[in-house]
């Protein structure tokens, strides 16, 4: 097997996944094929939708077709000339508690019919099930996944190795590290579905999370039955690269339609919120009045529609290293999801340490959720743990962010700084640093201004208290580990300035640093210029009282 990532942004990967029949993409959604009951062609998905992969289920075509499949093949009996995935009838285990057919049968069956990405026989662990019962389906799992290599007769068959545990999380870890020390090519995680069906997504993100930790990072992660397009972009988010659904075929047979933002009822809909082919020259009425398959047919296709334009816009974002934006937003879509995304603050070192550092476009920052994205944690981890001032700097003085944008970039601060050194000299200006403060980064040292993502990015304001407060402890943060002589605040215009300036006169006065703040008043640069002067030149007269503020 061959897997390549071509680009990545958070644990999303653009990747190349080789097969016997092809290479796909990912990451990928494989709509489900029931091939005793198919609303829409495999064939014609291809046709319409560039689908590269279909799923079946293995157990399914045995019990239903038997030797014509492995006479005509997978592809044969589908008509379906791209890669073909293959499940093995866990999925009806968890349904009705066992399946005709033994862990070595559904492995041979499946190298007959000529699978290209096959699965063992797994037992799914459920939902609320005892400890003992979730202990008994990862071992036996494992015992079926070590076998797999005794029984296989194909070496051109890509397995995936189903990692089990449920909601138990160290049995989660468990089996994914078991399973990742198997020759495998692909893993799955296994018994999602009942977390999904009742919207626990913040479970689904902590299950995902500890197989996605334990695996080899160079073999795909393949998710059982993702469901809704909406939730698309947070497993891509925290590393699945395929996953499969069946929920474009079911939601159509109850007449429900599918949306960006969650499903609608067909009989309450006025509109077709959608510009898809279906859509755009029919109305709700059209639709309702149709025979009941014509209908399950036209609702199908416009529910793959919205699949697959989902997945596109998601290819796009990790493209532009905007997968957080297109995330935030769907986010917005329910609050189950805009919880799970909140959830990814557990797993924010995680997210930092495997997010790209640089990225084609700037940022967007809406509000406080954005405070958990990577690119922030990163600036706050590197500047308490790696970043030093200037050789020298003695005086700190901390100017709003906005002082340094257009159209007035560098232009007041030049001033500023000409006057400083008219008054002080040279030498005695260096020994004067500046920091600018605001949201999101908290401090941002101006020399290192220029360092992406530090001037590259868009931020909503007036921010929210939460955002505030971060703004608030960073800069503590940074006077408490930088420990200057003296500290300088202007607070000029800034929504948040008076909040900094009070806290840092107080954490100054506890720790013995004079500080002064200085509010927007005409005579601002000049009563600014002579109160530096004075510090860099007569340090024996800093007499300015902790939270003193003009």
């Amino acid at each position: 097997m061959s897997f390549e990532v071509k680009g990545r942004d958070l644990l999303g990967r653009i990747g190349r996944l080789e097969t016997k029949s092809g290479a796909i993409e990912t990451p990928l959604l494989l709509p489900v094929i029931n091939p005793v009951k198919v609303s829409v062609e495999p064939k014609e998905m291809m046709e319409r939708f560039g689908c590269e992969a279909v799923i079946t289920n293995a157990y399914i075509v045995k019990r239903n077709f038997g030797e014509e499949a492995e006479e005509r093949g997978i592809h044969g009996l589908l008509d379906y000339p791209g890669v073909v995935m293959t499940d093995s009838g866990a999925y009806q285990i968890l349904l009705y508690g066992d399946v005709e057919i033994d862990p070595e049968g559904i492995v041979l069956y499946q190298e007959a019919i000529g699978s290209d990405i096959a699965t063992i026989l797994d037992i799914p662990t459920g939902w609320r099930v005892s400890e003992e019962y979730a202990r008994y389906t990862v071992e036996e799992t494992l015992r079926r996944a070590e076998a797999l290599k005794r029984i296989k007769r194909r070496d051109d068959i890509l397995w995936v190795g189903p990692i089990q545990g449920g909601q138990r999380l160290d049995l989660v870890a468990y089996s994914a590290r078991r399973m990742g020390s198997l020759p495998f090519q692909i893993h799955a995680l296994g018994s999602p579905t009942p977390v999904m069906e009742r919207y626990l997504f913040d479970v689904l993100v902590d299950m995902i999370m500890a197989a996605k930790g334990n695996i080899p990072p160079n073999r795909p992660l393949h998710l059982f039955g993702a469901g809704h397009p909406f939730m698309f972009a947070l497993v891509v988010a925290l590393g699945c690269d395929l996953f499969d659904s069946a929920a474009y075929s079911l939601y159509a047979r109850s007449d429900r339609y599918m949306t960006e933002r969650g499903t609608v009822r067909l009989a309450r809909l006025d509109y077709l919120p959608c510009s898809c082919p279906i859509c755009s020259k029919r109305s709700p009425k059209d639709l309702s009045e149709m025979p009941k398959a014509e209908r399950e047919r036209e609702l199908a296709l416009h529910n793959l529609y919205v699949c697959f334009s989902e997945m596109r816009k998601i290819k796009q974002a990790i493209s532009e290293g905007r997968l957080w934006e297109h995330l935030e937003m769907r986010a917005h879509g329910h609050p189950s999801l805009l919880q799970a995304v909140r959830r990814l603050r557990k797993y924010s070192e995680y997210l930092e340490r495997h997010t790209p550092v640089t990225k084609r476009s700037g940022l967007f920052f809406y509000g406080a959720l954005s405070l958990i994205r990577p690119e922030v944690l990163r600036h706050r981890r590197k500047i308490l743990e790696r970043y030093s001032p200037p050789a020298g700097s003695r005086v700190l003085l901390l100017i709003p962010e906005f002082w340094m944008e257009p159209p007035r970039r560098s232009r007041r601060y030049e001033a500023f700084v000409r006057s400083v050194r008219r008054e002080v000299g040279e030498e005695a200006a260096s020994s004067l640093h500046v920091c600018l403060y605001g949201v999101p980064f908290g401090v941002i040292p101006l020399e290192i201004r220029e360092v992406y993502p530090l001037s590259q990015y868009e931020v909503a304001l007036p921010p929210e208290s939460e955002t505030e407060d971060y703004v608030v402890e960073t800069v503590l943060e940074y006077i408490k580990k930088t420990r200057y002589k003296m500290v300088l605040m202007v607070w000029e215009r800034c929504p948040f300035g008076r909040r900094v300036a009070e806290a840092c006169g107080s954490l100054c006065k506890s720790l013995g640093i004079p500080f002064k703040g200085f509010q927007a008043t005409r005579r601002l640069t000049k009563s600014l210029v002579k109160s530096v002067a004075e510090a860099l030149t007569h340090p024996e007269k800093r007499r300015a009282r902790t939270g003193e503020s003009e």
